[in-house]
């Protein structure tokens, strides 16, 4: 854990070295653009807010889920933070929280060592910097990983409700509760059932679903929040849109891509060959699937995929078996590469 806010820390220096303009502070970098506008206006105004954007989308507030926003408007009623300012604390701490998670993971399948590791390469994936934005990436890959290693450790109702609260916070949630359903499916045939499990697989779906059957009473459409996501151009073509996008590329962009996404179907496989636990495996499948496949917000895709953190252990396990002096020059490098892609990013085009 010290190490991951040691990495995030060195991040968040490098994003102010390189934004020295005021209108562009780190504080705003980090907390008043894009989605993390949408969650403060959640706060401050309630659902139903619209946008109608200038190339004809109707923009609903109702795409985003609440817990961010509920955690956001209690601690600025209890503390002098302002909402954005909240939501800050928030991502912090829930960053924190996953490195603990993926260390427990991480230690408990294949050593400290590749705990220690795979929490630090989380921490210096290239996009990391969105983790300590006002954005529900870091709150939701906490509760996923605590939730899965709750589903590891046989704890079926913690595994349950922290999957029900990571429904709450992102539409991905539905991976968490999958992972959940189906290792519990294979503890029941293992004959490993009991009352906790079945409250678990009862607790697991709850927040997603419940948010989903609020936005359709509250639009009059059972299924209004797959409307709303499809008047925000977002839908699931199973990846068409995608490909066509990658194909509009320049050869050697288009071959990034490609290879981009090549490198995280092989870590899938490495995953598989590694026997990673079906929990596990499940999640990453769902993350990577719907991230993927998903029709719009090309560029968002790469933070779409931070929450799949399983893609990550064999480097992991790599990087825990190399020699002291490799591995700590691989998590410096890859530190630096972080700071300096991630303080461009967000003084450039950004996370939509």
């Amino acid at each position: 854990m010290l190490l991951y806010v040691v990495v995030r820390l060195l991040g968040l220096i490098t994003l102010a070295l390189w934004s020295d303009r005021p209108e562009k502070g780190v504080t705003r970098l980090l907390s008043e653009r894009w989605d993390s506008l949408w969650y403060v206006r959640v706060v401050e105004e309630g659902y139903g807010f619209t946008l109608h954007a200038a190339d004809g989308r109707v923009l609903s507030d109702l795409a985003f889920f609440p817990l961010l926003p509920w955690l956001e408007e209690a601690l600025s009623r209890l503390t002098p933070l302002t909402p954005g300012g909240a939501g800050l604390l928030v991502s912090a701490v829930a960053g924190i929280a996953a490195a603990g998670g993926l260390y427990a993971v991480g230690e408990l399948l294949y050593g400290r060592r590749a705990g220690v590791a795979l929490a630090v390469l989380w921490a210096a994936l290239p996009v990391a910097v969105v983790q300590s934005m006002a954005y529900s990436e870091s709150l939701f890959t906490a509760l996923a990983v605590w939730s899965l290693y709750a589903v590891l450790t046989g704890r079926w109702a913690g595994a349950g409700t922290l999957a029900a609260l990571a429904g709450l916070a992102r539409p991905v949630g539905a991976a968490v509760a999958a992972g959940v359903w189906l290792a519990a499916v294979v503890a029941w045939r293992e004959g490993r059932a009991g009352w906790r499990l079945y409250a678990g697989m009862a607790l697991a779906p709850v927040g997603g679903l419940g948010y989903l059957v609020w936005v359709g009473v509250r639009t009059g459409d059972p299924f209004g929040y797959f409307a709303v996501q499809e008047a925000w151009g977002n839908g699931f073509d199973g990846g068409l849109a995608f490909a066509r996008f990658i194909g509009g590329q320049s050869v050697l962009a288009g071959a990034g891509l490609g290879a981009g996404v090549g490198l995280l179907g092989w870590a899938f496989v490495l995953g598989v060959r590694q026997k990673q636990p079906p929990a596990l495996l499940a999640y990453t499948a769902l993350v990577v699937v719907l991230a993927l496949g998903a029709s719009g917000f090309i560029g968002s895709k790469p933070r779409l995929l931070l929450p799949a953190f399983p893609l990550l252990l064999p480097a992991a396990v790599a990087l825990a078996r190399a020699r002291p002096a490799v591995a700590w020059t691989t998590a410096a490098a890859l530190t630096a590469v972080s700071a300096v892609y991630g303080a461009i990013w967000l003084t450039g085009s950004g996370p939509p």
